[in-house]
């Protein structure tokens, strides 16, 4: 009998310690993802979205492969490749809409619609892996929502009578659709892969698609007259918030609930108004920040409640 309770205290344990791991994955996953708001609007007056975005992926696919052969020895043909076109198309289409976006709405704007994607992502993931959502957990979606909703509306009660949103904001959103399909979609799709196969095959998908997208922006950019941010851009996209954001996606994927696992994101816009502020683009006003508390509560709410 003892043995059994302490096998059981063990599994508990290990158990818990996983699910923290995904946690502080997805802590790292949301400061990775401000900063990308931040530098892609200054490198977006420079380079058109399909050009950066199939150079950072194919930089991220070098970067993820080396670490897949060192670790691992080879990298081998996956099984039933669809199911990497599919993710690669859906990651491919967000990020690409993000750049698009960013031409016309501001950093802490975008961001905002993406805390949208945690509400949009139980849903996917109640229809895709019949996951249910505990009330605790509803509400604090919905009260991170309305922090958002406040938030790309500037805070404006006029515009949102009006429903008075961007042309950025509305692109943006479809391209949060598309993540949120995703998250659910990782933990349906994997066949046993590791994470690192699985998102090195997911890069590779991802980059096919942009690359079909972007190809003649491939062509007509100059490279070499590009400024410095552009590459920097680049670099950061590529190591941290590609390979980097995609591994700990789908770490934490495969640990938490889908609902959960993009609450972080509700970190976004209170981390952007930070380094908006800091790099000299302007504060925002009182109401707009308080918008993006709002969002900060959800995450808190929805850490409180137990997973199912």
């Amino acid at each position: 009998m003892s043995s059994h309770s302490d096998l059981h205290s063990n599994t508990s344990l290990a158990t818990g310690k996983e699910k923290l791991r995904g946690h502080l994955a997805m802590i790292m996953f949301a400061v990775l993802i401000s900063a990308s708001f931040s530098l892609g609007a200054m490198a977006v007056p420079f380079i058109e979205p399909g050009a950066i975005n199939t150079v950072r992926f194919i930089f991220a696919i070098l970067v993820m492969g080396i670490i897949v052969v060192i670790i691992r020895g080879r990298i081998e043909w996956p099984r039933a490749p669809w199911r990497f076109l599919l993710l690669g198309l859906l990651m491919g289409g967000y990020f690409v809409l993000m750049f698009v976006a960013l031409k016309t709405a501001s950093p802490v704007s975008t961001a905002a619609v993406f805390t949208l994607i945690p509400l949009m992502s139980a849903g996917f993931g109640f229809v895709i892996l019949g996951q249910t959502t505990r009330p605790i957990v509803f509400a604090s979606l919905v009260i991170a929502a309305l922090g958002a909703v406040w938030v790309i509306f500037r805070g404006d009660v006029q515009a949102l009578i009006s429903f008075n949103v961007g042309r950025g904001e509305m692109i943006f959103f479809i391209g949060c659709i598309m993540h949120a399909a995703y998250t659910p979609l990782v933990k349906r799709l994997n066949r046993g892969e590791s994470v690192m196969v699985f998102t090195f095959w997911t890069l590779v998908a991802s980059t096919f698609w942009i690359s079909l997208y972007g190809a003649s922006d491939l062509l007509t950019t100059r490279w070499v007259q590009l400024p410095p941010i552009v590459w920097i851009t680049i670099a950061y996209l590529a190591v941290f918030t590609t390979a980097g954001t995609f591994f700990l996606l789908q770490f934490a994927s495969l640990r938490l609930p889908s609902s959960k696992v993009l609450a972080y994101g509700y970190l976004t816009p209170s981390i952007i108004i930070l380094l908006e502020g800091a790099l000299g683009h302007g504060w925002v006003g009182f109401a707009v920040a308080m918008g993006a508390v709002v969002t900060v509560f959800g995450l808190i709410i929805m850490n409180l409640a137990p997973d199912r």
